[in-house]
């Protein structure tokens, strides 16, 4: 991979001119990063056009069917001074396409963003799966779309929340989705509750608020009284909710899945997308920020690096159980979605990799218009009789009628299929394709008996034929899906110390933000039936006593992979702010950001003002910049009060201190990030920033010396990801954190 530019491109492909161009010239082709959907017509046949063949095209303006035009800023008029015609042909259908340019947006996952990709095979899943994408060495286009769930589509990116993970595998087969989260249970057993959880945890109908947020009185409602939530709500607490970035979230299927194999033979699964990047999150106190300083903050991070060649990689992993007639493992229902298998009990088998490596060229007709159903399958991967997945199955389509205009979404240009489409389905709004022959139906014999059906040995899916129990029809569910606690504690319990302090916080957090005492108390008895000293360090905080469990906490073994602390990972992408001042050697700034690159990091240069010092472009200014865009900090010069640091200019600023002569707005960003448990990296004689930020120099995680030479020492804390012991112990002390 090559070296990371020193800062992400602008938003034209070519560095714009001062004055206003007037030569007609052809439209920009796509960026290097940039890939749209494939060039296949509505029924899979490859055009072999490029993607700009489906961009705007020519040199000319023009009107909606291709006549060229003179203006499009002055509408046509009874004089200079006169009233608008009606008959300004051009006026009219520029408006009323502008009128009608929003579709609805999602009822949940509005917010998102996604990328394209490649996945591929390893060959590992060849005996438990006849999917041709899953055969070794096999390449498959992918398109992932990542979301959060409960806000708008203009809330903020870094919200407390579960987050949608989901991919459309392009195979030769056909679509595949696999429709996923980021957190491996849900909050329901029976998808007939899903309007009911949606419902209490949108905005309160009364006053629409809070937007995006869970911490209010019907979230907790609702949750506290149907308590098959519980373990949900223990991961949404976690860190696992506020995740710093899309590159480093784990994904998972949820559901359980049944594979067939060529044999015939299956086997139950769960999928898993493991980031090679690590699992990391930001803290709470950086969310807030976040959302108000870049409320855009997930997708810049993923678009900024798939730009700088920092490709992000998950791999594809699946937990492989034994098709048994119960359908459990190990005391598990893996028909309930609130349910998890530690892997522990289930190894995760690495089945193959996907790398997201371009950005779309269009954001709407990408991630707004894409559709994902967990009912596209291929052959080999077929679902099972989960009670939230068979619903799924039906909802997934049913709400594209809408937002898509009509049953004919599968013909939009993201959600193409790469293989020969001829399902006899006709007309309706937008039908794309332009259908041949006179029998939309079989058998028939005047198209010659075409579309034929397929055999298995042609490839056709195959319904794994399963026994149906007898039994009445009823509304209930077994009695294996009763236990509402245990994986919450075993959740709990897994976790380090310091995770387990988050959790307690986000508890005391949303709780507090409820403004009935009797659902805060209602609350606390579910906790109390997940662990006591969760319980109790709760109740504490919102000066409620701690009740007695109604069932007794079970006795678990803690899952050590449920903790996102304790292991290294890869650095790369990761970005370094490098603090300079006005007059700071040129030289010294240049050594610094080659030191970061080597490291395979992304530098970016921040001082008081914009422009250059000497070659170095200065990439941010203590005005523009903050510490939650930043993994690491790296002071190669203490800077001096810019002319711009007093709070009359400067809301950011803040008053510097006396006998402390550095610009405020740097001790700000420095005493953020050493709050926020971030490697921070200081010249030798730069201390001072220190001083003024009110950090100790010997504190963990500090490291003082000459700046080229501090930033391997930056990269080894980067690869924990935060000095977690800065603060107290954890559950596993960090030898490569420690100075």
């Amino acid at each position: 991979m090559a070296p990371p530019p020193p800062r992400p491109p602008g938003p034209g492909v070519e560095d714009p001119a001062l004055d206003e161009p007037t030569a007609p010239v052809a439209p920009p082709p796509p960026k290097a990063s940039q890939q749209g959907p494939a060039t296949v017509t509505p029924t899979g046949a490859p055009t072999g056009a490029p993607p700009e063949a489906m961009a705007q095209q020519g040199e000319y303006l023009t009107t909606a069917q291709g006549a060229r035009l003179r203006t499009t800023d002055h509408a046509l008029k009874a004089g200079r001074r006169g009233p608008v015609l009606l008959q300004d042909h051009h006026l009219r259908e520029k408006i009323t396409h502008f009128d009608h340019e929003r579709i609805p947006e999602r009822v949940v996952h509005a917010r998102g963003t996604g990328a394209h990709g490649v996945f591929v095979a390893n060959g590992r899943a060849a005996k438990i799966c006849r999917a041709a994408f899953l055969k070794k060495g096999v390449e498959t286009p992918t398109f992932v779309r990542f979301s959060t769930v409960q806000g708008f589509r203009g809330s903020s990116d870094t919200v407390r929340d579960t987050r949608g993970f989901a991919t459309k595998f392009y195979t030769s087969e056909g679509n595949y989705d696999l429709v996923g989260n980021n957190i491996p249970v849900f909050f329901i057993q029976e998808g007939i509750k899903f309007p009911d959880i949606v419902h209490a945890v949108k905005p309160e109908p009364d006053r629409e608020i809070p937007q995006a947020q869970s911490a209010h009185d019907t979230f907790w409602d609702f949750v506290s009284l149907h308590t098959e939530a519980q373990a949900h709500v223990a991961w949404s607490m976690s860190d696992r909710a506020v995740p710093l970035s899309y590159r480093m979230m784990e994904g998972f299927g949820v559901h359980t899945f049944r594979l067939i194999n060529d044999a015939g033979e299956t086997s139950l699964v769960k999928f898993h997308w493991e980031p090679r990047q690590g699992v990391h999150s930001q803290v709470w106190e950086e969310t807030q920020l976040t959302a108000g300083n870049d409320p855009d903050f997930h997708r810049r991070d993923l678009y900024d690096a798939i730009d700088a060649g920092a490709y992000p990689v998950w791999d594809l992993g699946v937990q492989v159980m034994p098709d048994t007639e119960d359908e459990t493992f190990e005391g598990i229902d893996l028909l309930d979605p609130t349910k998890f298998v530690p892997e522990e009990l289930c190894p995760v088998e690495i089945i193959g990799t996907m790398t997201l490596n371009r950005r779309p060229i269009n954001f709407f007709a990408e991630v707004e218009q894409v559709m994902f159903n967990p009912g596209n399958l291929v052959p080999g991967i077929d679902v099972t009789n989960d009670p939230l997945l068979q619903v799924r199955l039906f909802s997934y389509i049913d709400t594209q009628i809408t937002r898509l205009g009509g049953p004919n979404f599968n013909q939009l240009p993201i959600n193409r299929a790469h293989c020969p489409v001829n399902d006899m389905f006709r007309d309706g709004f937008h039908q794309h394709a332009v259908h041949g022959g006179v029998t939309p139906y079989r058998p028939n014999s005047l198209d010659g008996g075409n579309p034929a059906e397929a055999s298995e040995d042609s490839g056709a899916f195959i319904d794994v034929p399963q026994p149906v129990a007898s039994g009445a029809k009823v509304r209930e569910l077994s009695a294996s899906f009763d236990d509402h606690f245990s994986q919450a504690t075993l959740f709990v319990r897994s976790l380090s110390e310091v995770e387990r302090e988050h959790l307690t916080r986000a508890y005391t957090f949303e709780l507090g933000k409820c403004y009935e005492e009797a659902i805060r108390l209602r609350q606390l008895q579910c906790l109390a039936n997940i662990d006591a000293d969760l319980c109790a360090e709760v109740a504490r905080g919102l000066g409620l006593p701690a009740p007695e469990p109604t069932v007794p906490p079970a006795d678990v073994e803690p899952s050590p992979a449920l903790s996102q602390v304790g292991g290294t990972w890869p650095v790369a992408g990761r970005k370094v702010a490098l603090v300079v001042d006005a007059d700071t050697d040129p030289t010294a700034v240049q050594a610094a950001k080659d030191a970061v690159t080597a490291a395979g990091m992304m530098a970016f240069v921040m001082a008081p003002s914009g422009g250059k010092l000497g070659d170095v472009v200065v990439d941010r200014t203590f005005l523009t910049a903050a510490s939650i865009e930043f993994d690491s900090l790296l002071v190669v010069d203490a800077p001096a009060p810019a002319p711009d640091a007093v709070p009359l200019f400067d809301a950011k600023a803040g008053h510097a201190r006396a006998g402390r002569p550095v610009d405020p707005r740097v001790a700000k960003l420095v005493a953020e990030m050493f709050r926020h448990f971030k490697a921070i990296g200081v010249a030798s004689d730069a201390t001072n920033v220190l001083t003024a930020a009110g950090v100790p120099e010997d504190a963990p995680g500090v490291v003082v010396g000459e700046p080229a030479a501090v930033v391997g020492k930056l990269a080894a804390l980067l690869a924990e990801h935060r000095v977690w012991h800065r603060f107290g112990p954890v559950a596993e002390d960090s030898d490569a954190a420690r100075r």
